[in-house]
């Protein structure tokens, strides 16, 4: 019954109209009048921000703030794997053979998730990692490794909420959801970062140029909350053994290292 009720309730809200207007909104000058509030409420760390935040004309430009330079460090070892976010590890895991991974007691197909079944093969028995943006989280997105862009590409439409809730009621909601994926060929092997839209506002804007890729350097960045899954080649990753779930992280920190 719970289970019905919030699909329906995600279909009722999560429509091009209802989507439009949050959008607008939250770029609009009347926003600003918001900004102090959603600072308060969602513990916004203000001595990190490069700007005051009196200096935000909208709630988006609060959304998609920058950090001073020193707010991060990035761990540069040359073999080290590091969030690509400020998030918390939801999930870290195998993909089987069949290509699901199993998130929250419920059934992904990375197959579904990638929408390119030549890309599939050198990702299955590899490994997948979850990490959710909350709204209170820098929303900037940084490469977790050196690498070059082989491709990028966008799939789906709505969006689902990818919180806990969302996983756990949603429908397909990782594999479903608006996604931009960014694969990457590292000297390692390849990494598919996974750009997953959240409910009600869809955009994943893309801000690197070229397809060099250094560690650190920006990718993207969300308008809102969302997901970034990372999907590791079979047999190149190993976890760091102090990470646990749920746990959380920020852009720079290590999570794991890749090996030949």
């Amino acid at each position: 019954m719970i289970q019905g009720f919030y699909r329906l309730l995600i279909e009722l809200t999560n429509g091009r109209w209802t989507s439009g207007i949050l959008r607008r909104f939250a770029r609009s000058r009347a926003s600003r009048f918001v900004v102090p509030s959603f600072a308060k409420i969602y513990h916004l760390n203000q001595e990190e921000m490069e700007k005051g935040l009196s200096e935000y004309p909208t709630l988006h430009d609060l959304f998609v703030r920058t950090l001073k330079k020193e707010a991060r460090r990035i761990d540069k070892s040359h073999d080290v794997v590091v969030s690509p976010v400020d998030a918390v590890i939801e999930d870290v895991g195998p993909i089987k053979e069949s290509s699901d991974i199993i998130v929250k007691g419920k059934t992904y197909s990375i197959q579904e998730m990638l929408g390119e079944r030549e890309l599939l093969a050198k990702y299955l028995n590899g490994t997948y990692m979850i990490l959710y943006l909350s709204p209170s989280h820098y929303h900037r997105i940084h490469s977790p490794v050196d690498g070059i862009v082989t491709k990028q590409w966008t799939l789906g439409g709505k969006s689902y909420p990818v919180n806990k809730l969302g996983l756990k009621y949603g429908v397909r909601t990782l594999a479903k959801n608006y996604r931009v994926i960014t694969e990457v060929k590292t000297e390692f092997g390849h990494v598919a970062v996974v750009k997953v839209g959240a409910m009600f506002v869809n955009s994943i804007e893309t801000t690197h140029k070229g397809s060099e890729l250094v560690k650190g350097g920006e990718l993207a960045y969300f308008s809102f909350g969302s997901t970034v899954v990372l999907l590791f080649e079979r047999n190149i990753f190993q976890i760091d053994s102090t990470l646990n779930t749920p746990k959380e992280i920020k852009v720079g920190e290590r999570l794991g290292i890749l090996r030949k």
